[in-house]
């Protein structure tokens, strides 16, 4: 009894503590907000949602079963399928899903100020994300580890499972070649950069040969070689930076890196996992991890100050880093802060294979996603402990502020955001790049934000260092899924290739291997290319298209969740997939109508190639502009297509699913319920984990 007083004394607490933290977020207007008020709300919301909500859904909605034999126990075949300690397990689904959205999404979003991005971090990952990674992960896992797509087929029957299966492999495209644009803004130009970012490549290679063939089962010798060869790289490119002779080696525009990141992708889909993709999971996960924690410690040392405001005047859809109001633009950019269609793929690929016990679900859906919308937070305070002005001169395109550095601020100080060229010109010098204007894309301002911050706390001198390292952290954490996405996307067309001739089916036959690989990576490679080239940076063109994918492959998931629901006989208890799925199909059938139908050239994808088209006609374009206009007009007519195609098919799906679940409540038939049958676990660790 004294036991339980207690912890109802202490989650009351937290949740008073949490309350005081979104009150003192939400509520300031024109006053200093501590960003540690930002840590304090992030905690408790999600503490109070693991210990509570994910606990009912798993005990009293999953019915989740710690007795019953997992995937990876009973097909155990000691590659795919393989027992996995659950901190492990935990490590590789983090490391998968933990891509560039968390870290983008709420800078760009930033926009808008502070309020809007940070709440639905807070709200959209506890109700929405959290819930659809768990519940895709317990569904995958009653089913053998099936992917989103065979589980749509299977349970919704042909015309939502065709339909799934080609939302998901198209989706996956836009979003691959994003992570990549990501990584081509932040290198452009900067030798420093480049030159560390590369360096990643052969060390994931070493480790992966140390751990494989020098010394077989040394994990803590391969990790503690990873981890200090990165930390080299960043110290080496300094040196490299200052070498007049190696500069230039490193010292490149957007197109040619592209085409590096391209081939890139294309090694990484046709090597040995073992060689490059797990090493640099691996890695990856302990440089994630170990930089969010001393993030979060800098910020709860320093207790900076965040100057941007709760709301600015770009709500109303005039902001320069992208086109489009407060709704529903601000939810279809934080995407994966909050909620992420990608996660699906992987809870319902590699980790339900890994998985040695139901009970570890939770932990791992759950939680996981809960780190990552953490991750979210962190970015948020990043981007917005800057001066305001200086946010929007590093976000902010060329073709919005102008080329020139003295055009730019005057621009950027008329909105009520005032920095200077001094100002930014000695920023640049203390980060060690040339210039950090127009360096768009979030991840540059991002860096300077999180330098900033540890500059702060663990000394000022070493500004550029520590910009390069977050360079670098970003890097990782989007290379890991750019080679994971590619590789996912050859299965899935090597999957659906089998259907026309089963050779091409077999995963391990080389011919298939490299003629999936290529065309899955010229796939993305084209609208890489087109973002490159487009004179605005690429990202008001591409981010948009991918934070409405994304979003509708969330969806697509949670159709399929609230599917099972119902058929597995919880009607009543549907409604924890069924009101995210709602929302979900809202917001991305109003951005894709606002995306097709707006006359704003910087919000419409007709509107803008349309403007261009005519610019070009006229002749009123200089030289550069008008050599690379036919492709972005073509591009932007094609993102229509595709914004349409994506938004018919997500409506086909839900459809599809209603149809199915009606049919079942009226007792007419239905496709089975795919799950496999019960069998009881032989695992030890099962019993005596904990």
């Amino acid at each position: 009894m004294n036991n339980k007083i207690l912890s109802t004394i202490i989650w009351l607490a937290v949740a008073l503590l949490g309350a005081a933290a979104l009150g003192g977020i939400a509520l300031n207007r024109g006053e200093p907000v501590n960003a540690l008020w930002f840590i304090a709300a992030a905690l408790c919301v999600y503490a109070i949602a693991y210990r509570f909500y994910a606990a009912w859904i798993a005990t009293r909605v999953l019915l989740i079963d710690p007795t019953r034999a997992t995937p990876a126990e009973r097909l155990d075949n000691g590659r795919d399928y393989v027992p996995t300690n659950r901190w492990i397990v935990f490590g590789h689904h983090f490391a998968a899903i933990a891509g560039p959205g968390p870290l983008v999404g709420p800078t760009l979003a930033a926009q808008f100020g502070y309020l809007p991005g940070t709440l639905w971090i807070l709200f959209g990952a506890v109700l929405g994300g959290c819930v659809q990674d768990m519940v895709t992960l317990f569904c995958s896992t009653r089913r053998n580890g099936k992917s989103l797509g065979q589980m749509a087929r299977d349970e919704l029957g042909a015309i939502g499972g065709v339909a799934a299966l080609i939302a998901t492999l198209l989706i996956m495209t836009i979003l691959i070649a994003v992570l990549g644009l990501v990584v081509v803004n932040a290198m452009k130009h900067s030798p420093w950069a480049t030159s560390t970012v590369a360096a990643t490549i052969p060390i994931a290679m070493i480790v992966g040969l140390y751990m494989r063939n020098i010394r077989p089962g040394r994990v803590l010798e391969g990790s503690l070689i990873g981890v200090i060869l990165l930390l080299l790289a960043v110290a080496g490119g300094g040196w490299i930076d200052h070498q007049p002779g190696l500069r230039v080696l490193f010292d490149h525009p957007g197109l040619p890196l592209a085409w590096c990141v391209i081939i890139y992708g294309f090694a990484a889909a046709i090597l040995p996992v073992w060689l490059l993709l797990a090493p640099r999971d691996y890695l990856s996960t302990y440089m994630k991890l170990g930089t969010v924690v001393l993030l979060t410690v800098a910020i709860v040392w320093m207790q900076p100050t965040v100057k941007m405001p709760a709301l600015t005047q770009f709500i109303d859809g005039s902001g320069p880093i992208f086109g489009g109001k407060l709704f529903p633009f601000v939810f279809i950019t934080i995407a994966c802060g909050a909620i992420s269609g990608f996660h699906a793929l992987i809870a319902s690929g590699t980790t339900p294979k890994l998985l040695s016990n139901e009970r570890d679900i939770r932990m791992i859906g759950y939680g996981g996603m809960a780190l990552e919308s953490f991750v979210a937070v962190m970015a948020m305070i990043a981007a917005t402990v800057l001066d305001p002005g200086v946010f929007f001169a590093i976000n902010s395109p060329a073709g919005v502020v102008g080329k020139e550095a003295a055009a730019a601020v005057a621009k950027i100080t008329s909105w009520g955001f005032p920095v200077t060229v001094e100002q930014m010109a000695l920023l640049a010098q203390q980060m060690g790049e040339s210039t950090l204007f127009a360096r768009t894309g979030g991840a540059p301002s991002l860096a300077v934000g999180m330098a900033s911050i540890f500059g702060s706390a663990f000394g000022q001198g070493m500004l550029a260092l520590w910009y390069h390292f977050a360079i670098m952290f970003e890097a990782i954490f989007i290379l890991t899924t750019l080679d994971a996405g590619t590789r996912v996307g050859r299965f899935m067309l090597q999957d659906m290739l089998g259907n026309i001739w089963p050779k091409l089916g077999q995963t391990s036959w080389y011919p298939s291997v490299l003629l999936s690989s290529g065309i899955v990576v010229a796939a993305w490679g084209y609208f890489l290319y087109i973002g490159v080239i487009d004179p605005n940076g690429g990202v008001n063109i591409l981010w948009p298209l991918f934070g409405i994918s994304n979003q509708i492959l969330a969806a697509i998931a949670l159709s399929v969740a609230t599917g099972i629901l119902v058929k597995s006989g919880k009607l009543k208890h549907a409604w924890i997939s069924a009101l995210p799925l709602a929302w979900l199909v809202i917001v991305t059938s109003c951005a894709v109508w606002e995306k097709i139908t707006s006359v704003d050239v910087r919000i419409g994808f007709l509107a803008a190639a349309n403007d261009l088209s005519v610019k070009l006609a006229a002749g009123v374009l200089p030289p550069d502009k008008a050599a690379s206009a036919p492709a972005l007009i073509f591009n932007q007519r094609l993102d229509a297509v595709l914004a349409i195609f994506f938004v018919c098919l997500l409506w086909l799906i839900v459809l599809d699913m209603l149809r199915v679940c009606a049919r079942h409540l009226n007792k007419q038939p239905v496709p089975p319920l795919s799950e496999a049958p019960h069998q009881v676990t032989r695992l030890e660790e099962a019993w005596q984990r904990d």
